[in-house]
C-alpha cells in the first residue's frame, strides 16, 4: 500500500484531516498479539482507550481505502452512541463511495443508526429496500432480511 495507496493524494489528506495514523511493524511485541494481526497490511481503527471498532485485512486501493476508514470512523461514534455523527459519516461514504466495498455495510448501519436515533423502525425497513435494490447478492442484505417485515 505504500507505492500505490498511501501516495495518492486525496488519501493523504483524508488521513491527515480525520485520523492519527499509527505504523507499527508485525514483528513488533507485543501489538500484534494485542490486536490479533495475523496477515498484513491490517488497518486497524482505534479509539482513544485502545478499543478496536473497525479492521480491514490485506491490500485495499486509493478507490477502497477512504470508505473503509469513513466506516470506521462511523462505527468509533456508533459504538459511542453517538449516532448523529455516524449517521454523517456514513452518509459521506454513501454520497462519495457509493458503489465501494464498504457501501452495503453503511447502508445497514444507517438503518441501525436511525432506529436508534428514533426508535422508528422505518430506517431499518429502509435500508433492507435499498440493500435489496442496489446490493442483493450482499451479506448485508442478507442480514437485513428480517426488516423487510416491518
Amino acid at each position: 500500500m505504500d507505492t500505490v495507496t498511501y501516495p495518492e493524494s486525496k488519501v493523504a489528506r483524508f488521513i491527515e484531516e480525520n485520523l492519527i495514523p499509527l505504523r507499527i511493524r508485525s514483528d513488533s511485541k507485543p501489538y500484534p498479539e494485542k490486536f490479533n494481526v495475523k496477515w498484513t497490511p491490517v488497518l486497524v481503527t482505534l479509539g482513544p482507550d485502545g478499543r478496536e471498532h473497525h479492521r480491514t485485512v490485506g491490500f485495499i486501493g486509493p478507490e477502497e481505502l477512504i470508505p473503509s476508514l469513513l466506516l470506521g470512523l462511523a462505527k468509533y461514534h456508533f459504538d459511542h452512541d453517538r449516532f448523529a455523527e455516524a449517521l454523517a459519516r456514513l452518509e459521506q461514504l454513501l454520497a462519495g463511495y457509493g458503489r465501494s466495498d464498504s457501501a452495503p455495510e453503511a447502508v445497514f448501519l444507517s438503518g441501525v443508526c436511525g432506529y436508534k436515533q428514533s426508535h422508528d423502525p422505518k430506517p431499518l425497513k429502509a435500508s433492507y429496500e435499498k440493500l435489496s435494490a442496489d446490493f442483493p447478492d450482499s451479506e448485508w442484505a442478507r442480514r437485513a432480511y428480517p426488516y423487510r417485515l416491518l
